[in-house]
């Protein structure tokens, strides 16, 4: 399981004295911890774990950009190196046109029109893709896909 992998990465950063992947992962495991007490769980399975990380990338990417605007290069680099090792325990990304297929088949199974279904959409394509694309990607690609006429052949 993806907690038991990050305890276990987190306990070799310890070890190894590697203190930006030990505070990160810290870090992460709180927030994961939170999660379970919120949930009156124990363990989370890896649904619940992506997200948590998915949050934790969104914070550091925010951070990131406001960072750089304030010309803190030295914070945004601290972010961006804490990003990568939060990606590095997310699953493959799907590719745009793996995504394209998935949204195809949700438009089809809802029956989408226009616009104001794309909730059924996301709703939809985001069940099967769960957590192995960008949100924004996916709702960019269905926002795209619903505001031109569909394409009969």
């Amino acid at each position: 399981m993806l907690e038991e992998k990050i305890l276990n990465d987190y306990k070799e950063a310890m070890k190894s004295r590697d203190a930006l992947k030990s505070s990160t992962l810290s870090f992460l495991r709180a927030e994961m911890i939170n999660l379970a007490i919120a949930k009156k769980k124990k363990v989370l399975d890896d649904n619940d774990t992506i997200a948590v990380i998915k949050k934790q990338i969104k914070q550091r990417q925010d951070s990131i950009e406001q960072f750089t605007k304030g010309s803190r290069l030295d914070l945004a680099d601290k972010e961006a190196k804490e990003l990568e090792i939060l990606k590095s325990y997310l699953p493959p990304e799907l590719p745009a046109e793996e995504i394209k297929k998935i949204i195809e088949e949700a438009i089809v199974t809802t029956g989408a029109q226009d616009m104001k279904d794309m909730g059924k959409v996301m709703k939809e394509a985001g069940a099967k893709i769960a957590g192995r694309a960008d949100g924004k990607l996916v709702s960019d690609l269905v926002r795209e896909r619903l505001s031109k006429p569909a394409t009969t052949g």
